[in-house]
């Protein structure tokens, strides 16, 4: 994983299904949000952030990129990812499913969240808001 961080941004690749890109995001992501927010605004974007990275991985056979900005605004944390097909948060049922309940959280739990496509593939990405920390 190569990675590359500054006092408010953290830009990190993650390898092709390399699942211990999790673990190893979410400690990065901690790191740079030592000074923002509450602790508890500071695990969401933790929990967020392994949801988004664990979705590009397993559901691609390529390389994603994450990139997490930390500004005046908030904190913005977006993944990109080589594979056009756009993700949807599967609407909560009473099957016993265990995936597809991710993108459930990031919409319940993001001030705001969202798809872009690009040229060739697309980034899922969410904010939370400076304010609401």
């Amino acid at each position: 994983m190569k990675s590359q961080a500054s006092a408010d941004r953290l830009r990190r690749t993650l390898g092709r299904a390399d699942l211990r890109a999790v673990p190893e995001s979410r400690r990065a992501l901690r790191e740079l949000l030592r000074h923002w927010g509450t602790p508890e605004r500071s695990a969401v974007a933790e929990l967020l952030t392994s949801e988004l990275v664990t979705n590009a991985l397993v559901h691609t056979d390529y390389e994603a990129v994450l990139t997490a900005t930390v500004g005046p605004r908030g904190l913005r944390v977006e993944v990109r990812d080589f594979v056009a097909h756009e993700p949807r948060p599967r609407p909560r049922s009473t099957d016993e499913a265990t995936h597809g309940r991710g993108l459930v959280l990031v919409e319940s739990l993001a001030d705001e969240w969202g798809v872009r496509r690009h040229r060739v593939g697309k980034s899922v990405w969410f904010e939370l808001d400076a304010k609401a920390a």
